[in-house]
């Protein structure tokens, strides 16, 4: 039935005779898919319409709520509870109010029957009446407020220029609009390590074969050399492109001392046996680099070493015959080294393309000749086994042909293809690489770069130009992808030279390791000397890891037919499972990958991006704590943790690894002590030397710890009983590194964190691996790599380099919150303020829902005159200047730690509002008392004297926005021109030409001068009180980097009471 598993599909397709062949996901194309270097496809619709994966992928925006909007929306109920009291204590001062008179009030209009309303009933309807009048108590507008401020915040942000990445030519994608605030509040970065941290820009550094280690140090020059370079001449004839043509102009050497002479040879032969190496990459590789992705020059040039290209003269046919048959140790090094870089060139899905020209065609072997040579197993089992049937579905990528019925047509047609192919790419064209990793194309350039170059990659077929051996054309039986259980990935070739079933793997050391063997008709000789391989293979992999280089084994098997056979039994029953298919075939590829020879190991160097380590320690200073989490191991994952400054030199280093649930509680427990113990003695040191009022992060300074922990050591510290424990360890840590971690398990941590801590988290990465995490996490941020779209589409944020975080969270998320807080506390305060005019109007009018303003005033107050400057307050009002945000990170924990909304601010926000409506309210009614003044000449002074107040409290709350005096002119210019229009039928409340009069009055502008005098006094006075208490409890204090700002002491001010 339809689901939403993209990695899952079972089916079957059952032929004419009934037969069933099973169906996996390999045979699934889903949409939106791209089908490349294929003429024609034949396959069956099984999904369509809203029932594709895809569409049940979509289950629409994911919805996220701000840790503000949370906090906004439980104010507002306090917001209804205090309508509710005003409204209550309308009623009941209503009902006492009409129950004073001891007749019925002449102003009590009497029902038709005669009868009037109890003064019971009479508060009961006022109650309502109340509602009515001060609903605007409730800031339902704030909403339409906050999401206008919002498009105008995510508007600024997406047009900064600093956001801008030439090298992409792409800029910041906001793709949340609602929880740009939160960007102020994080307390934890969780972040991948390739591609987010580095440039996922593979670049081949060294290799070790048959234990001997090649350093390539005129490579290692190289890099140097494209560091040096501007970036900007990347694509050019004469930029970091052109270099291999001057290769020659560096003399290097190997990881011993090596003497000119050979340096010398190095030159020869790259000019000898490489002739167009320089022109080939400088004039044909250039172009492609534009539209393929992995093929910068960076990634694609690669300078052999010359010992190893010393070697490479030995290599030939015959050599390599020799090596096989195990003659001398100097062909069996032939032998390593040929295979080596055939695995490098063979053992991957890299797809083949020349620009500008028709793509490959597909060849498959007939069918006529794959049901007429089937294996002999299969034939006894079974005549009607429908072999051919499952040729045409080309579902498999076993190929069914014997080598005991058809080894010499096998051989000759090697031969006469090996000539076609010879022919075919004689002279040799430019080619594109399109692989799905960078590590898988950072392998076959490296390759190219030795002469071993792949050519063209068929479903059947690879053919591979290796210098000495000529073109060579490999049967393709199976490719065994990798998957994240095996951790590597195998190939297996019918070798044309040997004509033998060799299986190339590659894959992590952790793994490959454990599944090396020799043979049991091998030598005591060779047995020691595989070992000794090993040894020193696993030291070169140590020395890799500890200098950041990405590892990999390269291992080979050869089999028999005989055992070929037998496998290939097993394996065509599994894939033609229909129930548990996936099963048996990683069963079947555990059972192919073992006894292995191991041919060498791999270091790739994956460069850190720019600015990420003052990136880091910018963030560390604003208080936020960055976890790294990666699938790679542990000395990589360790060594680029200091390269970008995540560790310090001076860090105490905890490993957590262990075997079962009982040790990881027992080592987490004795790291607290140690760590508890170490805090106890660095805060007696603290309070000897008298730095008792020190701050706790002051004093913790001593004592820096950060934690390294596996993937196998996770799954034991998810468990609910070490939670907790886990947690206070890691708040201890200053980092935490995550090294071999699965997908599942990064968005465990950044749940676990979230939910336990009740932390602000944000998750950033660029692969599908990190997709999870970035949906789990607060604020997702996604990195535009070259792993595809993936983590772009699901992430709420999307950047092209880490080090733009920085001025994200520091710059933009500081002012976001703090713009945003103030609008909404404003918002608050200037509707309780104005209701409350109306409310203090009710003791003086028998609580009867009586305005002392005209009602289109009173709605056009709100919606015209106080409604436009708190939006333009909150989309560019800046309370700090971004360079010294940028330049104090420290002013960051003051929105981190959201001390501008807190509940006291939010109370204190109120009492100032009844305060100041209580001045605007009685300083009119003192000023007017006694005189016969009608009901709206009594409001109008009351109405324009809360306006200014309203403006000018904005006025005083804002740094860098004074856009207040037009709503100001606007009201005096709609209340003339109303009160000039306006008719009325009741001349006891007309409202016409009241502001001309008043405008003609000195006494109206000294009212409203007092009036606001009056109102703001306390709230312009108490910054200035706030500071110079701030100044003296900050005197005798060290100054934060040796200077303290004005504008810091501002702000750290105004975080102690929240105002």
């Amino acid at each position: 039935s339809p689901n939403d598993d993209l990695n899952h599909f079972r089916g079957f397709v059952e032929n004419s005779s009934k037969d069933r062949v099973g169906l996996s996901k390999e045979n699934l194309l889903l949409r939106g898919c791209t089908v490349r270097n294929t003429e024609a496809v034949v396959g069956i619709v099984v999904y369509a319409g809203h029932e594709t994966k895809a569409m049940l992928n979509n289950s629409g925006p994911h919805y996220k709520r701000s840790k503000l909007e949370r906090k906004v929306n439980s104010d507002i109920l306090w917001c209804v509870l205090l309508l509710i009291l005003m409204c209550l204590t309308g009623a009941i001062g209503h009902g006492i109010w009409l129950s004073r008179y001891s007749e019925i009030p002449f102003f009590n209009i009497p029902e038709p029957d005669g009868k009037s309303l109890s003064s019971m009933l009479a508060g009961f309807n006022m109650f309502w009446t109340m509602i009515i009048l001060l609903q605007v108590l409730i800031p339902i507008s704030l909403y339409v407020s906050i999401e206008i401020v919002k498009l105008g915040q995510i508007y600024l942000i997406q047009n900064d220029i600093d956001f801008y990445h030439e090298k992409t030519n792409s800029t910041i994608q906001c793709r949340a609009l609602n929880i740009a605030e939160d960007l102020g509040q994080i307390q934890y970065i969780f972040s991948d390590k390739t591609g987010t941290l580095t440039e996922n820009k593979m670049v081949f550094r060294r290799c070790s074969i048959a234990g001997q280690e090649y350093c390539h140090e005129e490579n290692a020059k190289r890099l140097e050399f494209y560091q040096e370079r501007d970036l900007k001449d990347e694509g050019s004839a004469e930029g970091p492109c052109a270099y291999l043509g001057h290769t020659s102009k560096w003399r290097g050497h190997d990881c011993g001392a090596e003497n000119e002479s050979l340096n010398r040879k190095s030159s020869n032969l790259l000019s000898g046996i490489y002739p167009e190496l320089g022109r080939e990459h400088s004039s044909s590789d250039a172009p492609c680099s534009g539209h393929v992705a992995f093929s910068s020059c960076i990634e694609t040039d690669v300078v052999p070493d010359t010992q190893l290209l010393e070697k490479f003269r030995h290599i030939s046919s015959l050599s390599y015959q020799e090596s096989e048959d195990g003659i001398s140790k100097l062909a069996l090094e032939t032998m390593y080294i040929t295979d080596f870089f055939l695995a490098l060139a063979i053992c991957n899905t890299v797809v083949v393309s020349i620009p500008n020209q028709p793509r490959q065609k597909v060849r498959r072997l007939s069918v006529r000749r794959l049901s007429s040579s089937p294996l002999p197993s299969i034939k006894e089992s079974s005549s009607e086994n429908p072999n051919s049937f499952v040729s045409k579905l080309s579902i498999f990528r076993m190929k069914l042909a014997s080598p005991a019925l058809d080894g010499a047509a096998q051989t000759a047609g090697c031969e006469t293809s090996s000539a076609e192919s010879s022919a075919e790419w004689s002279p040799l064209p430019k080619l594109c690489y399109e692989a799905e990793s960078p590590d898988e194309a950072a392998l076959v350039h490296a390759a190219k770069a030795y002469k071993c170059i792949l050519q063209s990659r068929t479903p059947d077929q690879v053919t591979v130009d290796f210098a000495g051996l000529g073109s060579l054309t490999f049967q393709l039986l199976h490719i065994l992808p990798f998957d994240s259980v095996r951790k590597r990935m195998s190939v297996v070739v019918r070798h044309p030279v040997s004509d033998q079933v060799v299986v190339y793997t590659k894959g992590a050391d952790s793994v490959m390791m454990d599944l090396l063997g020799t043979a049991s008709e091998d030598t005591e000789n060779s047995e020691m000397e595989q070992k000794n391989i090993k040894e020193r293979t696993q030291n070169h992999l140590d020395d890799y890891a500890r200098k950041g280089l990405r590892t990999l084994c390269i291992a080979k098997k050869v089999m028999s037919d005989e055992e070929y056979t037998e496998w290939l039994n097993n394996h065509f029953l599994a894939e033609t499972s229909i129930d548990n298919r996936e099963e048996l075939l990683l069963e079947s590829a555990i059972r192919l990958e073992t006894k292995l020879t191991l041919l060498g190991a791999t270091g790739i160097e994956d460069r850190l991006q720019d600015g990420v380590p003052d990136t880091i320690q910018a963030l560390r200073k604003a208080g936020i704590k960055i976890w790294m989490l990666t699938g790679d191991k542990r000395e990589t994952a360790v060594n680029i943790a200091y390269a970008c400054k995540l560790l310090e030199p001076d860090d105490r280093i905890f490993t957590l690894k262990s075997q079962s649930r009982d040790a990881c509680a027992l080592v987490m427990n004795s790291i607290l002590e140690h760590m508890q113990k170490n805090t106890a003695d660095q805060k007696k040191v603290n309070q000897k030397l008298g730095n008792v009022s020190a701050s706790p992060s002051t004093q913790a300074q001593g004592f820096s710890a950060g934690l390294v922990i596996d993937g196998r050591t996770l799954e034991h510290v998810l468990q609910d009983s070490l939670q907790n424990v886990f947690l206070e360890l890691t708040e201890k840590c200053r980092a935490v590194v995550c090294c071999q971690a699965t997908p599942l398990q990064k968005s465990v941590l950044v749940r676990l964190v979230r939910n336990k801590l009740k932390a602000m988290t944000l998750a950033v990465g660029d692969g599908a691996n990190d997709v999870s995490m970035i949906q789990v996490a607060d604020i997702g941020v996604g990195i535009l790599g070259q792993e595809g779209m993936q983590a772009v589409m699901a992430s709420d944020f999307a950047i092209s380099q880490f080090k733009h975080l920085r001025k994200l969270l520091l710059v933009h998320g500081h002012w976001c919150y703090t713009r945003l807080t103030n609008m909404i506390l404003y918002f608050f305060y200037k509707n309780v303020a104005y209701v409350n005019l109306l409310f203090w109007y009710q003791f003086f009018c028998g609580f009867s829902g009586t305005s002392m303003t005209d009602y289109w005033i009173l709605i056009f107050f709100n919606l015209l005159f106080t409604s436009v400057p708190p939006i333009i307050y909150g989309v560019l009002d800046k309370d700090v200047s971004a360079e010294i945000l940028m330049q104090i990170p420290q002013l960051y924990k003051m929105s981190q730690k959201s001390v501008a909304y807190l509940p006291s601010t939010f109370w204190i926000t109120l009492l100032d509002a009844f305060y100041q409506s209580l001045a605007c309210f009685f300083v009119p009614y003192f000023t007017y008392h006694g005189s016969d003044i009608d009901i709206f000449s009594f409001g109008n002074p009351i109405n324009t004297a809360a306006l200014f107040i309203i403006l000018f409290h904005l006025l005083i709350e804002c740094k860098s926005v004074n856009y207040l005096f037009g709503s100001i002119l606007f009201y005096f210019v709609f209340s003339l021109a109303f009160g000039a229009t306006y008719r009325t039928h009741n001349p006891l409340s007309n409202p016409y030409r009241i502001m001309e009069k008043h405008m003609a009055d000195p006494v109206f502008y000294l009212v409203c001068l007092l009036t606001a005098c009056v109102a703001l006094l306390p709230r312009y006075v108490s910054p200035s009180v706030r500071l110079c208490a701030a100044r003296g409890a900050l005197t005798g204090r060290k100054p934060l980097n040796g200077k303290l700002t004005d504008c810091a002491l501002l702000e750290a001010d105004r975080g102690k009471d929240g105002s």
